[in-house]
Parts: C-alpha cells; sequence; structure tokens
C-alpha cells in the first residue's frame, strides 16, 4: 500500500512538472533512413486533483468523536495517444484508500474512413435527455454514496464493449454495441447509504434461513418442498448476460431524431417467493403454516425500442425520450419478471430573466399489465407494493456573476409518487483551471422514499479543484 503510493505521487509530479511545458506534444515518426512514413503521434495528458471536506450534519450535534471528513483527496489522470487512424485512452481514478488507483476507462479506436471501432472498457451515452433518461441503458449507475449527483458521468460504471459507428453524408450515423458481461447498478450493502430496500432483501434472507429446519421437517412429510435459488451471481460475466444494441440518428430540418433498439438486463433485481400452506405437522407445528418453497432472485431481460428528438423553440432547448420495456412477463403475473412498461421524459433549459437559467426534466415509467401484480397469495411478486407510475422532476436553476467566475447553482430531484426529494445548493467560483466549491444536500419529504429515507443523510461539501 505503501508503495503504491509512493509511486503515484511520484508520477503525479512528473505529470504536473510536465504540464508546466505542454498539454499536448507530438513525435514525428517520418522515416529517417528505412524508408517509408508514419503519421505522427500525438500523446496528451490530464486530469484534476482535488481537496474536499465533507460533514454530516447530524455528526456535528454529536460531538468531534462522530465527525469524519471521509476522503480528503482525490484526483484523475488522463492519458491519450493517437495518430490519424488509431488511438488509445486511459482514464484513472486516484484516492486514498483500499484501492488507491483505479481505472475508468481503456479503450482503443480505429477510424476507417466514416467508420469508427472502439473496445475496451468504456463509458457510452445514448439518448439525448441531460441525465437518467430512459435510454440510456449501456452503464448502470453507482449510487452507494449520493454526494455528487451533479454529473451522470461520474455514476456511471464503466464496461467492456465493442462500439461501432459509421457516418453516413453529414447528418446521419448508425452505431451498434455488444456488451459481454453484465453488471447491475450498485447500492451501499450497509453503512449510511444502504437504501431500505437492500436491507429488506437482506431481512428476507434472512428469515428464508432460519425457515430451513421447519422446511426440512415439512420435506419429511409431504416429499415435495424445496428451496430453489436460479442465480448464479458467476454467470453475470458469461454471454448469458450478453448485451447488444443498434441506434440511428439523423437530422430532419430543424430537429434531431433518434431511433434505438437494445437487447439487455434490467439492472435492478427481481426478487419473488412461492410458499405453499404446510399443515399441522406435531410435534413441530400445530397450526398451518406458509412457508416458502422457491425464491427467484435474477435480473431479468428484455427487449427496449425507443426514439428521441431534439430541437430549438421559441428559444428553448427541448429533448425528448420516449420508450417501450419489453419483458418476458407478458400476462403481467409472473412475480418473479417485471412487467413490460413505457418509459417517457421531457425537458428543456433556456435563459429566463437577469441572466437565470432554467434546467428542467421529467422521466416516468408506466407499468403495463397492472391489475395482474400480486393476485396470487402464495406469491410475493416482484412488484407488489409498488406504483404503477415512477416519476421524477429533475431541475436546475444557475445564475452567474462577476464575468462568469462565480455560479450559484441550487438543484432538485423530487420523487412525485414518494414525496419526496433532494435540494443540492451550491456555489462555486472559478478562476482559469482553479475551482472552489461550497456544496450540500438537504434530504426531505416522506422518510420511506427514494430520498427520504437518508434524512440523517445531509451534507456539507468543501471542495478545491485544479484541472490541467
Amino acid at each position: 500500500m505503501r508503495n503504491k503510493l509512493k509511486i503515484f505521487f511520484v508520477l503525479l509530479c512528473v505529470i504536473i512538472c510536465g504540464n508546466t511545458y505542454a498539454q499536448d506534444f507530438g513525435f514525428d515518426n517520418n522515416d529517417s533512413g528505412l524508408g517509408g512514413s508514419a503519421s505522427a503521434i500525438t500523446v496528451t495528458v490530464g486530469g484534476e486533483v482535488s481537496a474536499s471536506f465533507l460533514g454530516y450534519i447530524d455528526d456535528f450535534s454529536e460531538g468531534t468523536d462522530n465527525i469524519n471528513f471521509g476522503d480528503i483527496f482525490s484526483g484523475k489522470l488522463n492519458f491519450s495517444a493517437g495518430t490519424s487512424f488509431a488511438d488509445g485512452v486511459i482514464n484513472l481514478k486516484i484516492q486514498t484508500t483500499e484501492q488507491p488507483i483505479s481505472v475508468e476507462e481503456a479503450y482503443v479506436r480505429a477510424y476507417f474512413g466514416g467508420l469508427e471501432i472502439e473496445g475496451g472498457l468504456r463509458k457510452l451515452t445514448w439518448g439525448k435527455a441531460d441525465s437518467f433518461g430512459p435510454l440510456d441503458v449501456i452503464n448502470p449507475l453507482d449510487y452507494t454514496e449520493l454526494t455528487d449527483l451533479s454529473d451522470i458521468m461520474n455514476l456511471k460504471i464503466a464496461r467492456p464493449l465493442v462500439h461501432a459507428s459509421y457516418r453516413i453524408g453529414s447528418f446521419s450515423k448508425i452505431e451498434a454495441v455488444f456488451v459481454p458481461t453484465f453488471e447491475p447498478l450498485r447500492y451501499a450493502t450497509s453503512g449510511r447509504w444502504e437504501p431500505a430496500q437492500v436491507k429488506l432483501l437482506n431481512e428476507n434472507l434472512n428469515m428464508l434461513n432460519d425457515n430451513l429446519s421447519v422446511i426440512e421437517a415439512g420435506n419429511a412429510a409431504i416429499g415435495n418442498v424445496f428451496i430453489n435459488d436460479q442465480f448464479d451471481p458467476d454467470e453475470l460475466s458469461t454471454l448469458k448476460y450478453a448485451q447488444a444494441g443498434v441506434r440511428f440518428t439523423t437530422t430532419i430540418g430543424p430537429a434531431d431524431i433518434g431511433f434505438q433498439y437494445y437487447y439487455g438486463r434490467l439492472t435492478r433485481p427481481a426478487f419473488s417467493v412461492t410458499s405453499i400452506v404446510i399443515p399441522p405437522m406435531p410435534p413441530y407445528t400445530t397450526t398451518p403454516q406458509i412457508l416458502p418453497t422457491e425464491i427467484h432472485y435474477d435480473y431479468n431481460p428484455y427487449h427496449q425500442i425507443g426514439i428521441d428528438w431534439a430541437q430549438v423553440l421559441l428559444g428553448f432547448n427541448v429533448r425528448a425520450e420516449f420508450a417501450a420495456n419489453i419483458t418476458e412477463d407478458l400476462n403481467g403475473d409472473n412475480g418473479a419478471v417485471y412487467n413490460p412498461s413505457l418509459l417517457w421524459s421531457f425537458g428543456f433549459d433556456r435563459d429566463l430573466f437577469w441572466g437565470i437559467n432554467l434546467n428542467f426534466q421529467c422521466n416516468e415509467s408506466i407499468r403495463l399489465l397492472n391489475d395482474n401484480v400480486g393476485n396470487d397469495p402464495l406469491i410475493v411478486d416482484t412488484e407488489t407494493g409498488t406504483d404503477i407510475t415512477s416519476t421524477q422532476i429533475i431541475a436546475a436553476l444557475s445564475k452567474k456573476f462577476f464575468r462568469d467566475e462565480l455560479e450559484v447553482r441550487v438543484a432538485v430531484l423530487w420523487e412525485i409518487e414518494g414525496n419526496d426529494f433532494l435540494l443540492m445548493p451550491a456555489i462555486i467560483w472559478t478562476k482559469d483551471t482553479l475551482s472552489v466549491e461550497l456544496s450540500g444536500g438537504i434530504f426531505g419529504g416522506n422518510e420511506d422514499g427514494q430520498f427520504g429515507q437518508y434524512y440523517k443523510n445531509n451534507f456539507i461539501k468543501v471542495s478545491l479543484m485544479y484541472s490541467f
């Protein structure tokens, strides 16, 4: 660990010193007596170094013994090297943890006229929504800590993939992607950021384990009771969970339009339990019992068909997406599979008055065949107890002062069905490549909601960052 940190700091010093002279430098590979020539290689080094102090307001009231600012130092190093026909990129994330250096992206890209092919660890964006759009399905998100939601690229988990794009004329492009493995959404499994849904899942699994002895006794009496967990986490890295998609974008008049098809896996797990009624079996039980016989835990496959549109209308930069997610539960009564759903997103941004900018977006999913959910009393349906719709408002107001060096911004994420929210105010001062930010997060509303459950995690954050 100590040696790794020494290597990192030496490398950082070399990069910063080299950056004093130039961020871009090239090597001319022209022939020097060997015959023939090659394109010049351009190498670019960049990144950022930051120091942040993050404190939770509830901890301040409990004394200094409970205040922990977490990882104060973090950084990024971005390397790229390329010629006119190929380039390679490696983006590293640096932090003072057990894994001080991690790879955020690493890929190689080749150019064949209008055709581009790239492969490696990559973050891609599909769709036209500013954030959390229904068509942006390639990279799952990391929700293990909700203290930085300002840039969705920071939340994306890079995936190993092969991506190809071909330009047709000046305004059209067709893309194809293949992702050989699967990664679900990431949530904290313990601590202050563990969601209530994860806690409930763990409680159910513990309850099932406690009932194993009773179920084994039932086996002896009935002979047909069993626990069947069909999910094998090792299979996530096999082609059984591979995903693929195609996307076509073009411009028609003033409108940018896109169409896409994607086959993949829903990144939220489906969890259901099938039970039976066991009659009294003295001396084990004296009354009938409902006991689980099958546990289903998996990530459902689905087909997505979607369309998106963007255009400037009356001074508004308008964006919209619409998608249909088609799962295997075409009757809506399979408790182990999510129902098909429709998803849409509508948003815009516009400068209002006094230099204030508004960025607004509404996302919603609508479950189909909802009347068939949870009809069987002996099946715990994965969607039992959830609303037929899930609607989220994302809005941000910002204004800049002093020749755009000072920015005041307030953003909100509001879950309509849960009636809860996350409010994120910030003041940012930027001078050339140096920025200082004072920000915070306030969780409120229904304490059982997606954001409201973190009402004890209100925080204040001070950051100093240098980009190079």
